[in-house]
C-alpha cells in the first residue's frame, strides 16, 4: 500500500471518530492521509445558512479543527485536506481509484454512514475499488480524541474467509497488514453451512476445512511471521460465526465481490450484517 487513507468529513461525531481511526491506521503503516469534505453534501442537522458561502466556510473549519487535534496527536504525520463542491459519492469513488483506503463514519447499528445518506454510503462501499472502513461514534475499539482510548481487551483482526483460495488473497493481505501494523493477532474465521455436515461427521468437515484453511494462509504467514494466527472453523450460519467471532476484535475485514460497472453493486448478506451489527470497524474489501 503507497496510496492514501482517505477520509470522508463532515463535522459529525462518526465522522470525527473515523478521521482519528485513518490517522492512527496511516501512522502505523506510514502512509499519507487527506481528510476530505464536500461542502455541498453536509449534515442535514448543520446549523447553517445554506449559502454557498457559509457551507464552504463550515467546510474550512471542519478541516482546519480536525487536521490541528490529528496533528497533534501524529506529529510526524503526513496530512492534506481538499474542500471539494463534487458531490461527496462522486469524490469519494474518484479517489479511491488510487487511495490505499477509504473510511467512512457511520451512525451505528442500523445505519451505515452519516457522512454519505443511506444509500449512497451503500454505494460507495459496493463500489470503490480499495478497501472501504466503517467507523461507528462512540467505538469502544477506537481511540477518538483526548481521554477517548480503545478498549485493550480490542486486539485481534479478525477475517471472514468465505473460501479458501485467490479470491481471499485480498482480504489476509488486508487482515495480515493491518494486524502487523498494530501488533494485534489475526483471527481467521470460516462458516460451514449446516448442509455440509448432513451427510458426515460435522468433526471430520470441520478438520478438513481447517487444512484447507490452513494452506491458505500459509503464504500470508510466511510473509508475516510475527502475526499470531487463530483458526476459526464453524458450523452455522455465516453472518452469526462472524458476528461471534469478532468479541475482541479491534477491525473485522469482509470481502464484496468486485464488479466492472458502476451501475450494479451488490455487498452481500455477510458484509450488510457486519457493518450494521459487529462492534468494531469493519474493512470491506474488493475481491475478484
Amino acid at each position: 500500500m503507497t496510496g492514501p487513507v482517505v477520509v470522508g468529513l463532515d463535522g459529525s461525531p462518526a465522522s470525527v471518530t473515523a478521521a482519528w481511526w485513518a490517522a492512527r491506521e496511516a501512522a502505523d503503516r506510514h502512509l499519507p492521509v487527506v481528510l476530505l469534505h464536500s461542502w455541498t453534501t453536509q449534515p442535514l442537522d448543520v446549523p447553517i445558512a445554506q449559502e454557498a458561502h457559509s457551507k464552504q466556510r463550515y467546510g474550512r473549519e471542519v478541516l482546519g479543527e480536525a487536521s490541528a487535534e490529528l496533528l497533534h496527536r501524529h506529529g510526524d504525520l503526513a496530512l492534506t485536506t481538499e474542500l471539494v463542491s463534487e458531490p461527496a459519492a462522486h469524490a469519494l469513488l474518484e479517489r479511491g481509484e488510487s487511495a490505499s483506503m477509504l473510511v467512512l463514519g457511520s451512525r451505528g447499528h442500523g445505519s451505515v454512514a452519516s457522512f454519505l445518506l443511506g444509500s449512497i454510503s451503500l454505494h460507495v462501499l459496493g463500489l470503490t475499488p480499495c478497501p472501504t472502513v466503517a467507523v461507528r461514534a462512540g467505538d469502544p475499539a477506537v481511540e477518538a480524541g483526548w481521554g477517548h482510548l480503545g478498549a485493550a481487551d480490542r486486539n485481534e483482526v479478525v477475517v471472514g474467509v468465505q473460501e479458501p483460495g485467490a479470491t481471499a488473497d485480498p482480504l489476509l493481505e488486508f487482515a495480515f497488514s493491518a494486524a502487523a501494523a498494530r501488533g494485534a493477532e489475526l483471527r481467521a474465521v470460516r462458516a460451514l453451512p449446516l448442509t455440509s455436515i448432513a451427510t458426515r461427521r460435522g468433526e471430520d468437515v470441520e478438520a478438513e476445512e481447517r487444512v484447507r484453511l490452513a494452506e491458505a494462509l500459509a503464504p500470508w504467514r510466511e510473509k508475516y511471521p510475527d502475526v499470531p494466527v487463530t483458526k476459526h472453523v464453524a458450523t452455522g450460519p455465516a453472518t452469526q460465526v462472524l458476528l461471534t467471532a469478532s468479541a475482541r476484535s479491534c477491525l473485522t475485514v469482509v470481502g464484496r465481490t468486485r464488479h466492472q460497472s458502476h451501475l450494479t453493486w451488490k455487498l452481500g448478506p455477510v458484509a450488510h450484517a457486519a457493518l450494521h451489527h459487529v462492534p468494531c470497524p469493519v474493512a470491506v474489501v474488493p475481491h475478484d
